[in-house]
């Protein structure tokens, strides 16, 4: 489904936030990743049907220089994590799930430190998030990173890259090259440029411990950006988590285990809302 003429549009925090409203029951909230092309429509195509359909009321929003939300004046992570307030102010959310993909988890985790309407966290592989683990890891992330930093856009270059992304290889289909490229070009690629000049995100690594809000990690095993055993550290640092690794399955853990993804995240979540009735 094309979501654009479904999508709504809000002002939050100043600026024209692109967002996708579907179905009724728990709040949950989505927040995509960081690299070249992710937005609502891209990062969580797959998966919005179905949590709608699960009982959840689904919330879907772009970033600030990202998809189809305004560029901001600040392209810090700090400015990224205070839009994602404001927009759950903005929604009138209490008591949400959060489901955040890559980069997005940084700003998930930020949002359950500082907000006690956090329920449960659900987080794919997320270099930004977890520890860097060993030499060869912190290696991998950094190459991962500097394709991500130096991309150009192309067709050709955002199929190279979603290939990478990818596990299963016939998900690349032209439609999704397509629709990747055009939310990596115009704004937002001058975003992407911008972000490289900011400091990056401060670290909360000593913050973890205190994590208290539920939490399930997924990553996949043939992750070609972040190592399983950086998933591993990060499990071991919050209080109240467990991880699940998917084989045949990159870094999109809801695109490359779509069924899996649903049916292992729906069961979390409602068992976490049926402890707490």
């Amino acid at each position: 489904m094309e979501y654009r003429d479904n999508g709504e549009f809000a002002e939050v925090d100043g600026l024209k936030t692109f967002y996708v409203r579907k179905g009724t029951g728990h709040p949950l909230l989505l927040i995509h990743g960081g690299a070249p092309g992710a937005s609502t429509l891209v990062s969580w195509r797959r998966n919005i049907d179905h949590l709608a359909g699960a009982g959840f009321a689904v919330y879907a929003y772009d970033q600030p220089g990202f998809g189809y939300t305004d560029n901001p004046a600040d392209f810090s992570m700090e400015y990224r994590c205070q839009h994602a307030k404001s927009f759950i102010d903005r929604m009138e959310l209490d008591r949400f799930h959060i489901i955040a993909n890559s980069q997005g988890a940084y700003i998930g985790a930020r949002i359950a430190l500082e907000d006690p309407r956090t329920a449960c966290l659900v987080f794919t592989a997320s270099a930004t998030l977890a520890p860097r683990g060993s030499a060869a890891a912190d290696a991998q992330a950094g190459r991962h990173a500097e394709e991500l930093r130096d991309y150009v856009p192309s067709l050709d270059n955002i199929r190279s890259m979603t290939m990478k992304t990818l596990f299963h290889k016939h998900l690349v289909d032209e439609d999704l090259v397509r629709l990747r490229y055009e939310m990596s070009i115009g704004k937002n690629y001058e975003a992407l440029q911008a972000r490289k000049k900011v400091p990056p995100q401060r670290s909360i690594a000593d913050l973890l411990p205190s994590l208290r809000s539920r939490t399930l990690l997924l990553w996949g095993r043939n992750d070609a950006g972040v190592a399983v055993e950086r998933g591993v550290l990060l499990f071991q640092a919050l209080p109240n988590a467990e991880l699940h690794v998917f084989n045949e399955c990159g870094h999109w853990c809801q695109w490359d285990q779509t069924t899996r993804f649903h049916s292992i995240v729906t069961g979390f979540l409602n068992e976490a809302h049926t402890a707490r009735s």
